[in-house]
């Protein structure tokens, strides 16, 4: 079952996807660590409690980013293992990057754009130990990428993750596959997980080695996740199921608000990233919908395509706001399986869950 990236192994083959604003940070990701998985703390302005934050919220991100990753590491009791997701699109994207690398992280996984120089960052950082790994949405995404490495900077992902449409936050489809997704009809992603490992086929020979693909978004259980081991995952990322623990880095309120949402509750936004994305219908996306939502008044440049004049709403104070529990002015970012999470627990009865069901699963 154990997984070996980048010469650092994996015990458990459960990666739990990074959340932001907020979301993940060190409980989190060090509570999954410590059961034997890889926990993910969110780049995503992370640093938005820091005293210093509206002062200067890029040097409170990188400083809050270090502390938070060593705090991470420490819960993890050299158990599993520690990643930082960043955001290509992020403003901060290279010096987040360059900031977890200096700071010991296992791994870095880049989504939300493709991320073209990460080996370069790494180089930089005099990390060579570090896992490196993108988030595709397909087989072409993930042939594009192991060529531009390959051809660049001589070496191809560590593993990859592949997230499905019914993935919660950005999404790598079109806003029409994003709702076909939400309607129903989502792309299979046993068939994505085949095109990708075709893609792969080619540079695993030329390495030599394996390059392991984890199954993300819709994936709903244990029994799940075996069935596309079975058909060539090394593992599965989850997410929104995190949410609802003791040691999710989110507000009591965040997390209650998960716990009460229904299937019906859950839509397609479009957000400032310029990306569709999947999140419960608040108040805040009612008035976006409706053209009511005041203008944006304060800009951070957190998103480097974000242009304050014409996006629709601040996702930077959207997403505080949901951390914090603010359902009247929160973005609550979610996957499609949502509706199912009903009760509180802990990160070890989600992940012994997960685990007896892939041992069970027929």
């Amino acid at each position: 079952m154990a997984v070996i990236l980048r010469g650092k192994t994996l015990p458990v083959p459960i990666l739990q996807g990074g959340m932001g604003i907020g979301v993940s940070l060190e409980r989190l990701a060090g509570a999954v660590a410590a059961q034997g998985g890889m926990g993910t703390l969110s780049a995503a302005f992370c640093g938005f409690r820091e005293p210093d934050f509206q002062r200067d919220a890029r040097a409170a991100n990188l400083r809050a980013l270090t502390r938070q990753i060593g705090r991470a590491k420490e819960l993890a009791k050299g158990t599993g293992l520690i990643a930082v997701n960043v955001m290509v699109a992020a403003a901060q994207y290279a010096d987040s990057v360059r900031t977890a690398l200096r700071a010991g992280v296992d791994a870095v996984v880049c989504g939300a754009g493709l991320p073209k120089d990460l080996p370069a960052l790494a180089e930089e950082a005099e990390n060579a130990d570090a896992a490196l790994a993108p988030v595709v949405s397909g087989g072409r995404t993930a042939a594009l990428l192991c060529k531009l490495w390959d051809r660049r900077y001589h070496r191809v992902p560590d593993f990859v993750v592949l997230e499905g449409p019914l993935a919660g936050g950005h999404l790598g489809f079109s806003p029409e596959e994003a709702r076909e997704a939400q309607a129903g009809r989502p792309r299979s992603l046993a068939a994505l997980l085949g095109e990708v490992l075709e893609s792969l086929t080619p540079f695993r020979e030329k390495y030599g080695r394996d390059i392991p693909v984890f199954v993300a978004g819709g994936v709903k259980n244990g029994g799940e996740m075996r069935r596309l081991m079975d058909q060539g995952a090394a593992g599965a990322q989850f997410a929104t199921r995190f949410i609802a623990t003791e040691e999710c880095d989110a507000s009591s309120g965040f997390k209650e608000t998960l716990r009460k949402a229904r299937a019906e509750d859950i839509t397609i936004v479009q957000s400032p990233v310029g990306m569709p994305g999947r999140a419960l219908q608040s108040p805040l996306i009612r008035r976006v919908e409706a053209g009511t939502q005041p203008k944006i008044t304060r800009c951070d440049r957190c998103l480097a395509a974000c242009d304050c004049k014409t996006a629709p709403y601040c996702i930077s104070k959207a997403l505080i706001a949901a951390v914090e529990g603010d359902w009247e002015n929160g973005l609550f970012f979610c996957g499609a399986n949502a509706g199912e999470v009903n009760r509180l627990s802990t990160v070890k009865e989600q992940m012994d869950q997960i685990l007896n069901e892939w041992r069970t699963a027929p």
